[in-house]
């Protein structure tokens, strides 16, 4: 019987398109409804589909798809790097943000373009990356195809993507089709001149999306009159570790800090075979989640070498470890850590690379709606975790606000007792869902 524990991931994301100005002009055609979600209260009719069904054979092969993910995974850790300057616990998703920003970057246009695929790692031109971000999803979907042998599923994941925009303002067929196209969103019409109505009914699709584990999402006051588009995409992950932590086993242990001093957290045990490796200054080991090809890797830094590693850690150290880990007969100690963070991401995007996205005057989304009247002006993220015997359980969201303008080694004993940072990431194609470290389990 499936543990009532389960490791449980959300994972959603946002983007919010306003206008400067209100806009008078004409509504995209309406092509046949599809079903709304449950208790949303809209009808039928409040669902415009694409001309273009969802791709579930997209022009795209294998290199497409690695570039695509070693330029996802460079994004990654440019970013936890600029998120790392500030002390404390740290935990987001940066394929959420990688996602949300493609389907915003799909509307971008000339030095605004250029500047979001440098700063996104984007090297795949446009008519190339929706496409491999379609077969990347695609080749996840299949995890969650598999039969419940029990009335919980050992593992699902669930992929969803919508748009809701103002009635009576038009967008270009074009990008409405390509995002049809490639990540399956059809369009709500919503009256943003009634910002509390349109915010209940978003909110109440990303409810149902993730389980309604994520409640909430978009805050009171985000969206305004001027607003003309939401893009959002949430996804649900569950799963469990394939070798549970056994919960009579969990006993106090102390913990020592990045200052030297030492507290004291429950300590999950476990003693079995695992996918380990040894490197310079740090051992690193993988935890499996049941069911599907996830799981969460552990770099775990010698004492006195966190900072050293953290500021080596590159997509290169990532890939080195994936290429030398090994099994070994693992005693591994590690503590249950529960946290949340959220991150206003605009002005360290900015920073790295994409100002114009984010300028007023000179942001150019044009893709969009043909003209020049749409700009970034806010990036929230918020992510959710808690590491227990069972699984995980983990959450995130990203909103991108926008107005016009093999055989066992020799034992190895790993007692994780001081800062550590892990990932969760899909070990057939290397895709970091998640990235974070932790100084303080408290």
């Amino acid at each position: 019987m499936f543990p009532k524990k389960v490791c449980l991931v959300i994972l959603t994301g946002v983007l919010i398109l306003s206008a400067c100005a209100p806009a008078a002009t004409t509504a995209p055609p309406q092509p046949t409804p599809e079903p709304t979600p449950k208790e949303s209260g809209m009808d039928q009719e409040s669902l415009l589909i694409s001309s273009r069904p969802r791709n579930t054979a997209p022009p795209s092969g294998e290199i497409a798809l690695r570039e695509l993910v070693s330029g996802n995974t460079a994004f990654a850790i440019d970013l936890y790097q600029r998120l790392a300057e500030k002390p404390g616990n740290l935990f987001y998703s940066p394929y959420s943000i990688s996602l949300a920003l493609a389907m915003t970057y799909a509307g971008a246009r000339g030095e605004t373009e250029r500047q979001m695929a440098q700063t996104l790692r984007f090297s795949l031109p446009q008519e190339q990356l929706h496409p491999a971000f379609n077969m990347l999803d695609l080749n996840l979907r299949p995890l969650e195809q598999k039969t419940p042998a029990a009335d919980e599923q050992p593992f699902q994941l669930n992929i969803a993507n919508s748009l809701w925009g103002q009635e009576g303002f038009d967008f270009l067929p074009e990008f409405l089709d390509l995002l049809a196209e490639n990540y399956g969103a059809g369009m709500y019409r919503v009256d943003y001149s009634q910002p509390e109505t349109a915010r209940r009914l978003i909110n109440g699709w990303v409810e149902e999306q993730t389980r309604e584990k994520i409640k909430d999402l978009i805050a009171e006051g985000v969206l305004n009159p001027l607003t003309r588009l939401v893009l959002v995409n949430a996804i649900y992950f569950k799963g469990a570790w394939v070798y549970p932590f056994d919960e009579e086993a969990t006993r106090e242990a102390p913990f020592t800090l990045l200052d030297g001093s030492q507290v004291n957290v429950p300590m999950m045990h476990l003693a079995k075979d695992l996918l380990y490796w040894r490197g310079e200054n740090y051992s690193a080991v993988r935890l499996p989640y049941r069911d599907s090809s996830m799981a969460m890797l552990i770099l775990v830094p010698d004492e006195g070498k966190f900072e050293e590693v953290e500021k080596a850690l590159t997509p290169q150290m990532l890939e080195e470890i994936r290429s030398n880990i090994a099994l070994a007969a693992v005693r591994l100690a590690m503590p249950k850590f529960k946290m949340e963070t959220s991150f206003d991401l605009s002005r360290t995007l900015a920073e790295m690379g994409m100002p114009e996205a984010f300028d007023r005057s000179l942001a150019d989304f044009s893709g969009m709606t043909g003209r020049k009247d749409l700009f970034i002006s806010d990036v929230v993220h918020k992510a959710f975790v808690d590491v227990n015997e069972a699984g995980t359980e983990a959450a995130a969201a990203t909103a991108v606000i926008m107005e016009l303008k093999a055989m066992p080694m020799n034992e190895v004993e790993l007692t994780i007792d001081r800062p550590f940072l892990f990932f969760i990431e899909d070990q057939q194609s290397g895709t970091l869902l998640f990235a974070g470290r932790v100084v303080d389990p408290r």
